[in-house]
């Protein structure tokens, strides 16, 4: 009888450690998330920008030269989401459709968006997203955007972009997804051939392993959760009011800035807390040129459309400044301000 009531004890104690080694691995595994959550970025950056800029180029060539310089430049400032408005009409709200010219008639818009969304696609997903067409006739000579998410084969990451592939699974098994490595990846869940998806990788597998496994994830949950700069999303807008009335963020864009040399003086700005933070630049006519053909817009001056309108060139030695440039020379005067905007109160 002792013996038996000393083994209920032992299995009883046993029970007790095991619950403790859970709760421990449980709260270990809560502290790492906490971490992960703080090393996240979890404000975005917007840029609008005209699609007429494309017209003051003379040849195809140029055009895309000027479409890969407004990718560099986003690409290097973390921009998440670039919007190219439309100053003259042409009303277009899709990449689709053919070719159909330079000039006045070309459709601007729609070439720099496409030219933009293709340097920002992983190479190893162009194939699969990015069809024989005019507009990218020489994309491919264009400087690589090389961002983090512009995988190499052998690279090792937490995470990867990829393209569902079109191959029979057995029943309660994941998609296969092309993820630009020499193994394919099986994901956690069925989802139709030809969908972009950012996957998550799993750590710890076999070497001899046909395939590595995976999670789908959000495209924005490398920049909230590692604070990785995941590439930015390219939007269409008839005119600059539907910049504002058609952001994709439910609360909206709760910073605007516009640029122009009749603004005021970055340096003295101060800019308040911000989640979603949109900077919006004119073409050749300035921002007034917008303004002006937008049927939805009653006022003049563009700068009561924006809490902030900032000279962020103050005393060029030009007469004018190009928007590629402009573009360059406003994100990095605002970066210091932006960056001084989103410190937690665990950074001061």
């Amino acid at each position: 009888k002792a013996e038996k009531k000393k083994w209920k004890e032992m299995k009883l104690l046993k029970k007790l450690e095991k619950q403790r080694m859970r709760e421990l691995a449980e709260k270990q595994a809560e502290k790492q998330e906490e971490q992960m959550e703080d090393k996240g970025r979890h404000y975005t950056l917007s840029v609008a920008l005209p699609g007429s800029i494309l017209n003051n180029a003379q040849s195809l060539e140029l055009r895309t030269y000027l479409a890969g310089q407004i990718a560099r430049a986003c690409a290097i400032f973390c921009v998440d989401e670039i919007i190219v408005f439309d100053e003259h009409g042409e009303d277009v709200k899709t990449v689709e459709g053919d070719f159909e010219g330079i000039g006045r008639r070309g459709k601007a818009c729609v070439q720099l968006a496409r030219i933009l969304q293709y340097l920002e696609c992983p190479q190893y997903l162009r194939k699969s997203f990015f069809p024989k067409h005019e507009d990218l006739q020489f994309a491919g000579l264009l400087n690589p955007l090389d961002s983090p998410h512009h995988m190499r084969v052998d690279e090792d990451s937490e995470y990867r972009e990829g393209v569902v592939l079109d191959r029979p699974t057995k029943p309660g098994r994941g998609s296969f997804v092309n993820c630009g490595m020499r193994k394919e990846v099986q994901i956690d869940r069925q989802l139709n051939p030809g969908l972009r998806v950012t996957v998550r990788l799993e750590e710890s597998q076999k070497a001899e392993a046909k395939v590595r496994k995976g999670t789908v994830v959000s495209s924005h949950h490398p920049r909230t959760v590692s604070g990785l700069y995941w590439g930015y999303s390219v939007r269409l807008a008839s005119c600059l009011s539907a910049v504002f009335s058609e952001c994709p963020f439910k609360e909206g864009y709760d910073l605007s800035i516009g640029t122009s040399e009749r603004g005021s003086s970055v340096d003295q700005a101060t800019l308040p807390s911000f989640r979603h933070a949109l900077v919006v630049f004119g073409g050749l006519e300035g921002l007034e040129a917008g303004v002006d053909v937008d049927p939805n817009l009653e006022v003049t001056d563009p700068s009561v459309l924006f809490d902030f309108y900032l000279n962020t060139c103050p005393s060029q030695g030009s007469r004018t400044i190009r928007t590629e440039e402009a573009l360059l020379i406003s994100l990095s005067a605002l970066r210091p301000h932006i960056n001084e905007a989103v410190k937690t109160p665990s950074d001061s």
